[in-house]
């Protein structure tokens, strides 16, 4: 998953710089490759929402959420909503959701 997810597994150096340095996003969403608008989708496929429900939190259509739910899960090389969520779990993707 690390490995889909682009994220290193490797054990930092002590004393290494934790802080994203020049030329590196602090946001590991954004680094999977998506949108701030695919993020915000992502945070509610997480916590369980259907597509009609993304759409009126969002104020987008149903296919307009279900368009974004399909990208979503190409970029991230997951087969289906269940396992998008697992991974964003898992990688703390959104810390201020409900845990």
């Amino acid at each position: 998953l690390a490995g889909r997810a682009r994220i290193s597994l490797a054990p930092t150096p002590a004393g290494a710089r934790t802080a994203a340095g020049p030329g590196q996003d602090p946001d590991p969403a954004r680094s999977l490759g998506l949108t701030p608008r695919e993020q915000d989708v992502l945070r509610l496929v997480a916590a369980g929402h259907s597509n009609r429900a993304i759409a009126e939190e969002l104020y987008i259509s149903p296919k307009t959420a279900s368009v974004h739910v399909s990208n979503i899960l190409a970029k991230l090389g997951v087969s289906g909503r269940t396992e998008a969520a697992a991974l964003s779990h898992r990688l703390r993707l959104f810390p201020d959701s409900a845990a």
